[in-house]
Order: C-alpha cells, then structure tokens, then sequence
C-alpha cells in the first residue's frame, strides 16, 4: 500500500502535461535527462525564433504571470452542504474563493469539458479591486485575506490610475486566468469576456497569445447604455465590449437567437396545416443578382394554371402554352434565383408561381415556415433592450432586494443571449464564471432550463470580498448581509440571489423540472498535512506527523480532497455502506472507495477486503478503481500488505494510504 505522493495532494500540473504531450509528437527530443534542446530547435527547423525584436505584447511581470499559471494548488475546496440547496441531486456549483486557484483545483476533474465561459472581470478603471495584496505568492495569501490565518493589515488593493503599474497589475491579474481556462473548455468551447474600453486592446493581445489569433471569432459592441454615460469628458459612451474565442475554431459551432416580433408578424399566412409562413421570392436581389454573375443559377419555371402544376426546365421550351417564369430584374436586365437548379428540383413543393400586379409579371415565391426557421445569426452590435445596463439592477430587485446593495449586476439578458449563441440546445453542458459576482449566470442558466430550451449545469466562482460599514458603496450589502445572518461579503449575496432566483423560477413554473439547487464549496488549505520536519527536534516531528490528516477536518472534507484530486466531478454521488463494521464510501459509481475509520483490527481485514470487492464488482465501474485508507488505522506494515493484496487478487490495483 502505498502512500498518497506530493503530487496527489497537488492540482494538475501542467507543465508535466505539456511534456507528456511534447514527448507524444516528438520523443527524439527526449533523453534520460530531460528535453535536449538542441535536438528540439532541429525537429522545430525554421519555426523557432532568437531575434531580440519580436511581434506582441510584453511587461514587466509577465514570465511570472505565466509561471503563477504553471504553479500546481496544494489547496481544496471544502464542502458546505448547510449553505446548499438540494445538495443531494444538484450538478451546480458556488465555489467561494480566489479564482486562480480554484480554477487550478478544477483542472483534474473538468478539463476539457466545459462548453461556455463567460467573465465579467474588473475593467480597470483605476478604482475597482484587482486582487489581494501580494496574492501572486501562494495560497497562505488567500487564506491571510479571508481571515483565515491571521495576519494585520493584509488588505485588498485597489489599482489606482495613478500607478505606474497600472495596466502591468491588470494584465499580469488576467493572464494566467485566461491561461487555466483554456485547458477547461472542451474543444467545440468558447470563452466570452465583457470588457470596457480600457483593455480591450491588451486583452485582445493575450487572447492572440493563448488562444491563437484566429480563435477570436468576433468582438460585439454590447449597447448597455443607449444614452450613453452623461459624465464622460468627450463622448458619452454607449457600449462595452464581449470577446467571442474559440478554443478550436474548426470544431466551434455557434448558434442564434430565437426571431423578435418585427420578425414573427411577418409570417402572416396560414397553410392547410395551420402552420404559419410567409412568401419569400426566389430571385435573387442585391449583389450578384444578374444571369451573366451566376449562369448555372438562370432556368425556367412553367406554370399550368388549370391543373396548378408547376414544372422546372434548365433551357426555354419553344410553344409550350404554360405560362413561363424567368428572373427579371426591376430594369429587365435577365436575372437570377437565389437556389441552384437542382435544389429547385428537390423542393418544388415549397415553390408556388404568383402573379405580381405592380409590375405585371410572374414570379415563383418559396413557403418559408415559421416553425423549425433557423435562429437569426447574431450581429456585432447588440442594442436589445434585455442588454441594458439598467435591467440588471431591475432584475436584481424583483427577487426582493435593494438596489444598492449590489450596484450594476449584469443583465440577463447579456448572458442568456451569450449562452443561447454558444451552446446547442437539448444538449446537456456546463457552463462557468470565475467572476460570479451577483451570480447572474446561475439564474439565466436556470431560467433557459426552466424554460426546456437547454439543459444547462453552472459553476460560479466568487471571491468572498469582504464588505465593510465604512465603504459607502459596500454599506446596503454590509447590512444586508447582517439582517439575513450571513457573512458580510459579496459571495454572500451571490449565494443568497441563487436561492431566491430558484424559487422565483418555481414560482412562476411549478411544473418545471430543472435544477435550481447548488452545491456551496469553499477554497482552503488540503485536509492532508504537509510533511515538514523540524530539525532540531525530529522526534517530536515524527509524533506529530502519527496522524497525516488535519485536525479539525471532516470526513466528508477528505472525500471531496480525494474526489478532486482524483479527477473526479465534483457533483457525483457519494454512498456509503457499512462493511465489517466499519463505514466505506464509493464516489462516482465506484472509481473511488474510502475508508477513512481511525482502527482497521488485524481480524476484520479479509472481511473489510471482500465487502469493497464485492461492492466493486456490483458496481463494474469504467475507469481504474482507487481505494483509500487513513495511513495510521493499520497497526503496522503486514497489516497494510495483507489487505493491499486482497484487493490486488480481486481486481484492484491502486491501494493509497492518507
């Protein structure tokens, strides 16, 4: 039985991943000690590049951006199934705590296999939070901030104009973000940022950095304020931004949004189905529109109106007495149809001739129903009326809360139309936000569930910022917080808005079968203690090192540490069995079996072994299963063979001790 390394208490590295899949493509490249560059810059010919003077954006703090990304967490995220809702059943996720970090834990268990992640970062405007103090450094900075390690003074900082770091703290902030995300999306995914004039254009550098220029598939000028802000100096502007990146552009498939009224009234007739439709001529019209453009798309059309046949000829027939059609521009210039002949041919029952009166010929129009129409592509300038910024805050109090109490809360709008284009409807996705804020992507992800347009799980990550009495801009929140007893910060009022949304949805479809639940998770240092030995006294050391676990630390605290560390979702089931007397869980339909009892006696081994391989074989999990004992429930070394070759006879391979 061996024990749990370092790096199974750790988050994915990625560095070792980029190696393994160098070392996949190039393996001449490789040698007992390491990457042989030299043999790299040969298989890599003329791609590789030493000239000083290079195409891009550069600051000072960058390489350490990228390192920070490269840094495994030693960190956990801690369940709260008291601050949940349906715990049990929900494949949501509020996840308190610095995103860096928790978007570092994720990797194991949700690489690739997110469909949309959309943020609404700080824009930068010299007043707003950037992060914590020196964050950069390690995860103890988190937890100095949160309170919980203590130490004076460590407060937030704000990024004043003034700086002359101004765009460096920002940019060196985003980057290694940006970073981990990629490696989440699944390769049909798509990234989508709102962002202000004020970094648009480094963001769209770093963007073209990790993602690849041609993955920006566009940038929409989002019209959140059609009057535009009245104390601007120059120009009152009216927009914001929202950054469309694929990760692979040629497995990206987009969608638009459903048709608005100006649209649907113009489906004014009704066929024998009682289907509504409209006639749209088959000529074509605009650029292009002449025979001589397009020749193969010039044919005849011959209507017999006795018998209402229509038929099709590529050439004109010579005396033939049906009524002969042919496109003819309004200047009696020949034509052209907007199909090809053979597509005419194949759907000749959606074609009818119509005399048309204002000009005294005849054309051929196509039925085009309303029912399975295809959305409307979207545009890049939105000016609905859900995108304004003032129907965020008016849907903020209609859940029942004061409008200051959270100030600018994205509207629903923006995200369902952002979720609408980006996901493939009855399709079941995830759907991310590492700048939760007010958690708006969790009520429209629910809304467009509720509605059946989509089945859509959300994870939604905040940091618990902590507000304050003094702060004018914080104090509606601040006590907002203290009269509904819940910690004054803004993850408090997230959580708290997701909750009212769910039973507002409910409300108002109480025959809806989505998922309004959540599970509440929180950043904090691994349940596993580090080993950390004492020099002068190695004895001692060795005695407070008996137990590897953490005091204070729950069960359940350990088994969402193993659960992610093993890669494992965070929303699957969790069940547990009593077997010889002893409590064993599996998680995830039997990937992971736990035993976390403090005593294992000698007698009960064989019986402890074959109750979990039983439960094993009754499950017939997919994946290599792993089984998990605490290191010091064994009484000594045999003890742990013995049970460690049981398994092993029954099937199961990876033994580990806490």
């Amino acid at each position: 039985m061996d024990a749990l390394k370092k790096e199974d208490g750790e988050s994915l590295s990625i560095v070792g991943e980029n190696i393994e899949a160098l070392k996949a493509i190039l393996p001449d490249a490789f040698t007992e000690d390491g990457i042989n560059f030299d043999v790299l810059r040969q298989l890599l010919g003329d791609e590789v590049t030493d000239t000083e003077e290079k195409y891009g954006l550069t600051w000072h703090g960058k390489k350490m951006a990228r390192q920070i990304a490269l840094t495994p967490s030693t960190g956990t995220l801690r369940p709260c199934p008291g601050e949940s809702v349906d715990w049990e059943k929900t494949q949501n996720l509020l996840i308190e705590g610095d995103n860096l970090e928790v978007l570092k834990l994720l990797q194991k268990s949700y690489a690739g296999k997110v469909k949309l992640i959309y943020i609404d970062p700080p824009y930068n405007t010299g007043k707003e939070f950037i992060y914590p103090d020196k964050y950069q450094e390690n995860l103890d900075t988190y937890l100095r901030y949160t309170g919980q390690k203590s130490d004076e003074g460590f407060n937030l900082s704000s990024n004043a104009e003034s700086s002359g770091r101004y765009h460096t703290n920002w940019l060196s902030m985003m980057y290694p973000r940006l970073k981990l995300a990629r490696s989440l999306l699944s390769n049909d995914g798509l990234l989508v940022v709102s962002i202000d004039n004020n970094e648009i254009f480094n963001l769209k550098k770093i963007i073209d950095e990790i993602y690849g220029e041609e993955s920006v598939l566009s940038i929409v000028a989002n019209v959140n304020n059609p009057k535009g802000r009245s104390d601007d100096k120059h120009f009152a502007t009216s927009h914001e931004y929202l950054v469309f990146v694929a990760k692979n552009v040629s497995e990206v498939v987009t969608f638009g949004f459903e048709p608005e009224e100006k649209i649907t009234k113009r489906y004014n007739k009704i066929d024998e189905n009682g289907k509504k439709y409209r006639e749209i001529d088959l000529r074509k019209t605009g650029d292009a529109d002449r025979r001589i453009d397009r020749p193969d798309m010039f044919y005849f059309f011959y209507y017999d109106k006795k018998s209402d046949d229509l038929s099709i000829s590529k050439t004109k027939l010579l005396g033939d007495s049906r009524i002969e059609i042919f496109p003819l521009r309004e200047d009696g210039v020949e034509g052209r149809w907007r199909w090809g002949f053979e597509t005419a041919s194949k759907n000749i029952a959606q074609l009818s001739p119509r005399l048309m009166p204002n000009r005294g010929i005849w054309g051929v129009f196509e039925k085009d129903l309303l029912e399975g129409r295809p959305p409307v592509k979207p545009t890049t300038s939105w000016t609905f009326k859900d995108v304004n910024s003032e129907r965020g805050s008016e849907q903020f109090v209609e859940l029942g809360f004061e409008k200051e109490i959270f100030p600018r809360p994205k509207p629903l709008g923006t995200i369902r139309r952002v979720i609408e284009i980006s996901t493939i409807p009855d399709e079941e996705v995830t759907v991310l936000d590492f700048f939760a804020g007010s958690c708006t992507i969790a009520q429209a992800a629910m809304e467009l569930t509720a509605e059946g347009s989509r089945k859509i799980n959300w994870i939604a990550v905040q940091l618990p910022e902590a507000l304050s009495p003094d702060n004018k801009e914080q104090k509606a929140g601040f006590d907002f917080c203290n009269g509904e007893n819940l910690a004054p910060n803004i993850a408090s009022i997230g959580k708290e808005r997701i909750r009212r949304a769910g039973r507002k949805i409910l409300a108002d479809s109480a025959d809806s079968t989505g998922d309004f639940g959540f599970k509440v998770f929180k950043l904090d240092s691994s349940n596993i203690r580090a080993w950390n030995p004492d020099a002068s006294d190695l004895e001692q050391t060795l005695l407070d090192h008996a137990e590897h676990l953490v005091e204070g630390r729950s069960e359940q605290d350990v088994l969402y540490e193993l659960l992610l560390k093993r890669g494992v979702d965070l929303t699957v089931p969790i069940e547990e069995k009593e077997i010889a007397g002893m409590t064993v869980y599996s998680i995830g339909y039997g990937v992971l079996f736990a035993c976390l009892e403090e005593t294992v006696d000698k007698a009960e081994i064989e019986a402890l072994a074959k109750g979990i391989t039983d439960w094993h074989k009754e499950l017939e999990p997919a994946a290599d299963t792993q089984v998990v004992f605490r290191d010091s429930a064994f009484a000594d070394d045999i003890a742990k063979t013995n049970m460690t070759a049981i398994l092993e006879q029954n099937g199961i391979a990876h033994v580990r001790s806490l």
